[in-house]
């Protein structure tokens, strides 16, 4: 872990962080908020949480604005980038495919399959690497994510309910086996055969796994320009048919961006303290 930059924040530390990943063949940035309880060496709860289409590292940083409650709650705050990144990586010729478009899966067909290893990097790499250098409470950590990144916060909490003990999400893509972002990605990523794609599809997850956690958030907004792809009550649907306690909560008004997340950053922040407590 190369630190790249500290900047003191709420009395903790917002920090970014530089890593060269055998997963994604290439170096890797990823910020991570310390509150001042973590820089006194107590350990602390954690929160992944995965950016949407064309995001960085930086973008939860600069937009969210969780800071503030993460530094009370005592939260460590992780914020990966959102694919690889460099010169000899598959750039893509459209805004939703390639360079911070990694959809958080392993992708399996050229020319994606060299680098595009955004599950492995997270979940074999990131992720224990983590536990290993910061004070992290190992049966304390959740995840969340925004958009492309809510898809990757409910699928790999479904994937991995060892590693992560909470679960929330901003519009997430929900079901995207059924919206043009996900057919167009996972047919490049993951080849023609949809049989292999309802495994990083979490209304399909939800429907095979069953209720694994005891409660999940996830927050919408009415004027979402992009909601005819996102799906929510499909994914309500699949949870309330699995006995999966879910909280879908639909606001009037709020589009899909950062002023929508802004307003409800600190519910979230507030829901994974009180799940990880448990």
């Amino acid at each position: 872990m190369q630190l790249l930059q500290k900047n003191k924040c709420f009395d903790g530390e917002q920090r970014t962080y530089q890593i060269e990943s055998a997963c994604l063949k290439g170096s890797s940035k990823f910020a991570v908020f310390l509150p001042s309880q973590a820089l006194a060496g107590q350990q602390c709860a954690a929160l992944f949480y995965l950016a949407g289409l064309t995001c960085t590292e930086e973008t939860f940083v600069i937009k969210a604005h969780a800071q503030r409650l993460a530094a009370q709650l005592g939260l460590i705050l992780i914020s990966p980038d959102t694919s690889p990144r460099g010169d000899d990586v598959e750039q893509g010729d459209s805004w939703d495919i390639g360079q911070g478009a990694g959809f958080y899966l392993n992708a399996t067909q050229a020319p994606w399959a060299e680098h595009f290893k955004m599950e492995d990097f997270l979940i074999q790499e990131l992720y224990p690497l983590l536990l290993q250098e910061l004070p992290i409470l190992e049966q304390s950590i959740g995840i969340f994510g925004h958009s492309m990144g809510g898809h990757g916060a409910l699928t790999l909490a479904w994937k991995y309910p060892e590693k992560f003990s909470s679960v929330s999400a901003f519009a997430p893509i929900c079901a995207p086996i059924q919206c043009p972002w996900g057919q167009k990605a996972f047919s490049q990523y993951l080849g023609t055969d949809q049989s292999s794609w309802t495994q990083h599809d979490a209304t399909e997850l939800v429907k095979s796994k069953g209720a694994l956690f005891s409660e999940v958030l996830v927050d919408q907004g009415l004027d979402d320009q992009f909601y005819s792809q996102l799906n929510p009550a499909l994914f309500k649907s699949a949870c309330d048919v699995a006995g999966q306690k879910i909280s879908l909560r639909e606001h009037a008004g709020y589009d899909h961006g950062y002023f929508f997340i802004q307003s409800f950053i600190d519910d979230h922040l507030q829901f994974h303290a009180l799940q990880l407590q448990k």
